[in-house]
C-alpha cells in the first residue's frame, strides 16, 4: 500500500539506544510507517550509502526492526548493487528510510547507479522517502555538510526533489546555524528548512513538495524556516512541532 500523495519524511532523528537491543527505531520512524498509509506488517528498505553500507549497523537495525514489527531489507551499493531490480525493491516498500553519514558521497554513488532517477519515481508512486541527517539533506537543493572535512561546507547537488534548503543538527552542532543563515543571506541556498535533533519535516500535497508539518520524538525542540530578507540578511522564524507519542 502507498501514501495517498508523494510523501518525505526529512529528519534529525529517528533512532535511540534500545533496553534489550543496541538500538530502537524512534517515533520519527514509526511516523513515517504510519504515513505510508499500510495495513500490512510494514515493509521498510534502508539506504545505508552515506556510511559506507556498515555490516554490523545493518545488524542492528534488523534487531530494532524485529521488535518494532517491521519487515526490514537493506539495499547495499558497496561493493556492487544487493539486487538486481534495484527500482523493484524500493517499489515494493512502504518506506525508504536513508542513514545518516557522507551526503556528498551518497549522492556520488546514487547517481552512479542511477538512483536519482529511481528514487523520483518511487516517491511519486507513494512510497515515503525518509532519512536522517544526509538522509534528510539528500531530497532537498542542498545544505550544510561535514562531507569534505571537519569545517562545514555547502553542498548544492541534492536531488532537488523538495526546492529549499536544508539544515540538520540545528540545535546541537554550534556551526550549523551561522553557516547556514550566511548561506542564505548570500544565495547560495535558498529558503532553508532546519531541524534541531529529533524533528522531522513531513512534505506532501499533490506535488509532494509543500511543508505540512513538523513533528518531534524529542520535547522543545523545534523546527525552522530562514530567509533572505529584502535588507539581504538572514530571518530565523521558529516551527513549532507536534509531539509524536
Amino acid at each position: 500500500m502507498s501514501a495517498d500523495q508523494p510523501t518525505i519524511l526529512a529528519t534529525s532523528g529517528g533512532f535511540r539506544p534500545g533496553t534489550r537491543t543496541r538500538v530502537e527505531l524512534a517515533p520519527l520512524v514509526h511516523h513515517a510507517v504510519e504515513l505510508s498509509g499500510t495495513a500490512r506488517r510494514p515493509r521498510i528498505v534502508h539506504l545505508g550509502t552515506a556510511s559506507g553500507d556498515q555490516r554490523a549497523w545493518h545488524a542492528d537495525l534488523d534487531e530494532a526492526a524485529v521488535l518494532a514489527g517491521f519487515d526490514l531489507r537493506h539495499l547495499n551499493l558497496f561493493t556492487m548493487p544487493s539486487v538486481e531490480d534495484v527500482e523493484g525493491l524500493l517499489l515494493d516498500a512502504d518506506v525508504v528510510w536513508v542513514g545518516g553519514g557522507s551526503v556528498a558521497n551518497l549522492l556520488a554513488v546514487w547517481r552512479v547507479h542511477g538512483l536519482d532517477e529511481v528514487l523520483p519515481r518511487v516517491w511519486r508512486a507513494g512510497v515515503v522517502l525518509g532519512g536522517v541527517s544526509a538522509g534528510s539533506l539528500c531530497w532537498h537543493v542542498g545544505g550544510t555538510t561535514d562531507s569534505f572535512g571537519p569545517r562545514l561546507r555547502a553542498v548544492r547537488n541534492g536531488l532537488g526533489m523538495l526546492p529549499y534548503g536544508n539544515g540538520v543538527h540545528h540545535d546541537s552542532e554550534p556551526e550549523r546555524r551561522p553557516l547556514v543563515h550566511a548561506l542564505v543571506a548570500d544565495g547560495t541556498l535558498p529558503r532553508t528548512h532546519c531541524t534541531d535533533d529529533g524533528v522531522g519535516l513531513v512534505y506532501g500535497g499533490p506535488d509532494g513538495t509543500q511543508l505540512l508539518e513538523a513533528v518531534t520524538e524529542v520535547p522543545g525542540a523545534g523546527a525552522y524556516v530562514v530567509e533572505r530578507a529584502a535588507d539581504g540578511t538572514a530571518v530565523e522564524e521558529r516551527l513549532e512541532p507536534r509531539p509524536l507519542r
